[in-house]
């Protein structure tokens, strides 16, 4: 029996700790088969980033199709993406990829480096978004995407309202930069998941963004749907901040490979 496979569609984080390296970790260690297409190069370590490049249009698009039409893919997450026209060619392959898509609308980094042009944040709203299958926005990007200012849990509901007018089928909310528990909302519009969990007092969490969108993915790849998968993949990446480390001079990493350990 093969293993599922997952597709990821980002940038790579020299450091190790987000972007494509953070997801093929997780993937691992959540038992599918990773799989992925480099959107942008970054020279990056536990301080920030020191420089960024992106890939031409057509290398990410002959990525995409030469794994996809070979390999097949049971679910697809994109993360950096860059500039506009990189959103676009995305966008256009997974709305014609018949796999769920996990888009993490990834905006600025850990450290406070853009990683996405401000001339791409219409793309992402009305090419992007509506490809979703879950869209996973920080507190961040949904001030950058709607210009709602979430301040407390009771604004979550009005974020979430706010993404899914773009399209999405379902939107998590990500509370984590709030105080008190890490709370995220899933919603579609109708039904409402509240997920809570302990705030870890760990300020190694470089790469949680990539890892909680790889982990939804490769839930969703597994079979469970959209609730179940965003229930799986929050226990999985609270484990991982928990058992977070230090590297470099800044912030580390989280564990991806907490649960391996025993």
């Amino acid at each position: 029996m093969s293993l599922p496979r997952v597709l990821t569609v980002a940038g790579s984080d020299s450091g190790g700790g987000a972007g494509v390296q953070a997801d093929l970790k997780t993937m691992l260690a959540l038992g599918v088969h990773g799989m992925s297409v480099i959107t942008a190069v970054t020279a990056q370590n536990s301080l920030g980033v020191q420089g960024a490049w992106e890939l031409p249009v057509e290398a990410v698009r002959a990525q995409y199709r030469s794994v996809v039409d070979d390999i097949g893919v049971q679910a697809v997450k994109t993360g950096m993406l860059a500039s506009a026209e990189l959103v676009e060619a995305v966008a256009e392959l997974i709305s014609g990829t018949d796999a769920p898509a996990v888009v993490d609308p990834v905006g600025v980094s850990k450290h406070g480096d853009p990683l996405l042009a401000a001339s791409a944040l219409d793309s992402v709203r009305a090419k992007l978004l509506p490809a979703a299958t879950v869209a996973t926005p920080n507190l961040d990007e949904v001030a950058q995407l709607t210009g709602i200012r979430v301040e407390s849990e009771d604004d979550l509901r009005r974020a979430a309202a706010a993404v899914l007018e773009y399209g999405p089928r379902w939107v998590l909310i990500k509370g984590g930069h709030l105080s008190g528990d890490a709370v995220d909302l899933l919603t579609d519009g109708s039904a409402e998941h509240w997920l809570r969990a302990p705030r870890h007092d760990n300020r190694h969490t470089h790469g949680t963004g990539c890892t909680l969108a790889s982990a939804i993915a490769s839930g969703l790849a597994k079979g469970l749907s959209v609730p179940e998968a965003v229930t799986a993949a929050k226990e999985y990446v609270t484990g991982a901040i928990a058992a977070g480390f230090s590297l470099g001079a800044g912030i580390g990493p989280v564990d991806h490979g907490w649960r391996l350990r025993g």
